[in-house]
Order: structure tokens, then C-alpha cells, then sequence
């Protein structure tokens, strides 16, 4: 594994998604070293980033999440220094997570979502009732992991305002979106494959921050029961998510499949969770790549968006 040089495996960081880095990052750094890697864990919460070319870091696996990690603000720095990185660019990152620029170009493009409005102290909340049903989830625009994510099915106190208050806590922008009811799956991408879908049963269908990462109450299933055809449209319109908002390298898509059988797409992550519970390790498993194959994998994706555009023009 001497062809990837010195790596740091960036974990921690100060968004409010720091606790679950840090399971990711650390999960990374002993996958890596298993295989032979010369990993090191950097947390950019306590260390300069410029260290990495001081220290003759040669590549960067992402494992952060949240804001500065998952927005395209790392990635800039990065480039900057050139530093090849995992995951996707600096453009696609800082999209990826903006939850309202991710629908605005899905839904430019014909890739399916749920209804939404944006709002605000000053919104007209049985108006957002009236446009979208009595079935709503709000959630800031720019936070993962379900932080700050309400769901509202009663409006007779002001819950729809109590939620976006919860929700502004963490993002001015907040928006209200349709609660589609379906079977939750998530389809992870790496480099131009989907893989196989992952099915998520989640007690009361709440897959909340505390369902997520440190219960084991909530159920996974890979293969995930959805019909093979169905399976196979839903991975090509995952890539097809994924790469009209740029991505590259690994990520991971959440979707619902409704009862109807037609599907829709809530978000997409560009550094999705590497801990014990986490999805892309189970989808990696089921296509026959262990974690720390998984890992190599990912670091083998590495690269700079220059060096890439500079390919492309060639």
C-alpha cells in the first residue's frame, strides 16, 4: 500500500455531527492500517489543516461530517494545497448538502422528490397545510445525521412553528417538506457502480439520531426485498442523482419507495458514516468488499478536481 503515501484520515472537525467522525474516522484509520496503509488520524478541530503538506501528508480520507467536512469547505482547502481527497468536489459537496439546492437541480432534471416550501418566522403555516398535506417533516437545509428534523402531523398549538424554531437553531435556512410514507432504503454509490440497496426498519418508522448510531433497535436488510427490475431502475436513477449535482468518488442516497411502487429521493450524503451501523459497509458487504477493502477503495478514488478537469481537456 506504499502507493498512497502518508494519509491522513480527517475525522472529528467542529460540526455538530463531531461525535459520529469520530467513530468514522477511527473505524477508517484501523481498516487502513490493517491492509498496510500509513494512516494517521487528523482532527482539523485541534490541528491546523495546513499541517497535512507541512507534515508530507500525501492524500486526505474525508471522514468527516457536517459542515466545514461534508460542504465543499475542506475540499477548497485542500485543492488549494494539493492534497488529493476522497469524495466528491468542492462544487458537488457544498450542493450536496444544501438540502433546498439539491431539490432545486433534481427537480430541473426530472429526478424524483418530495414537495417542499421554504420558510421563514413570517410563513402563513396553514398555507405550507393547504400546498403540501397534513403530513410534514421540517429540517434545516444544511445539517445531516436528522439533526434539528421535526415531524409535524398536528396544528393546533403552532407545532409547525415550534418546529421551524427547532430547525432555525441550527440553519436560518429551514425548509418544510411532504412526508412521503414508504419503505425507507438507501443506495450507496462507488466510483461508477451503485451498490445493492439497503432496507431500513426503524421502530415506529422514527430513523432518528439515536436510531441511527446507539440503538440496535432498528433493522437493516441487505439484500433488501425490493424486486430485482425495480432494484435495478432505482440504482441507474441513483447514479443519475448523483452525478448531476458533480459527485465523485463514494456517496450515499436516501429514498423512500411508496406503496405505489414509484420511488423518491430525500437527500444525498457525500461522506456518508463509516461506524458499526453504518450503510455503505452493509451495501459494500453484500457486493463482496469487506470494510477495509471498502476503505482502500475509496482512498483509490482519491484525486484533485483540477487534475481531473486537466484529464478531461486532454
Amino acid at each position: 500500500m506504499s502507493e498512497f503515501g502518508k494519509v491522513a484520515v480527517l475525522l472529528g472537525g467542529p460540526s455538530a455531527e463531531r461525535e459520529i467522525s469520530l467513530l468514522s474516522g477511527n473505524a477508517v484509520v484501523g481498516a487502513l492500517r490493517s491492509k498496510g496503509v500509513d494512516a494517521h488520524p487528523f482532527d482539523p478541530a485541534e490541528r491546523e489543516l495546513f499541517d497535512l503538506k507541512r507534515d508530507g501528508y500525501g492524500r486526505a480520507f474525508i471522514a468527516l461530517h457536517g459542515r466545514f467536512g461534508e460542504d465543499g469547505t475542506v475540499q477548497g482547502a485542500l485543492e488549494t494545497m494539493g492534497v488529493p481527497y476522497t469524495g466528491s468536489g468542492v462544487m458537488a459537496s457544498a450542493l450536496a448538502m444544501d438540502k433546498w439546492r439539491t431539490k432545486l437541480i433534481w427537480l430541473a432534471t426530472g429526478i424524483p422528490t418530495p414537495g417542499y416550501r421554504m420558510v421563514d418566522a413570517h410563513t402563513d403555516w396553514m398555507g405550507v397545510v393547504a400546498e403540501l398535506g397534513d403530513r410534514l417533516i421540517v429540517k434545516p437545509s444544511r445539517e445531516g445525521s436528522t439533526i434539528g428534523i421535526t415531524k409535524v402531523t398536528a396544528f393546533d398549538h403552532g407545532e409547525l412553528a415550534q418546529a421551524w424554531q427547532e430547525a432555525a437553531r441550527h440553519d436560518p435556512l429551514v425548509l418544510v417538506e411532504e412526508l412521503v410514507e414508504g419503505i425507507e432504503l438507501t443506495a450507496a454509490v462507488l466510483g461508477d457502480r451503485a451498490l445493492p440497496l439497503v432496507r431500513i426498519d426503524a421502530p415506529q418508522g422514527n430513523y432518528d439520531y439515536e436510531n441511527k448510531y446507539f440503538t440496535d433497535d432498528t433493522k437493516y436488510y441487505c439484500p433488501s426485498g425490493v424486486e430485482a427490475g425495480l432494484e435495478a431502475r432505482m440504482q441507474a436513477e441513483t447514479l443519475r442523482a448523483f452525478r448531476v449535482l458533480g459527485c465523485r468518488g463514494w456517496g450515499r442516497a436516501d429514498l423512500i419507495l411508496r406503496p405505489d411502487g414509484n420511488f423518491t429521493f430525500l437527500e444525498l450524503n457525500t461522506s456518508p458514516g463509516m461506524t458499526g451501523h453504518s450503510l455503505v459497509p452493509m451495501a459494500a458487504k453484500e457486493a463482496g468488499l469487506p470494510f477495509a477493502d471498502l476503505c482502500v477503495a475509496i482512498l483509490r478514488l482519491s484525486a484533485l478536481e483540477n487534475t481531473i478537469r486537466a484529464r478531461h481537456v486532454a
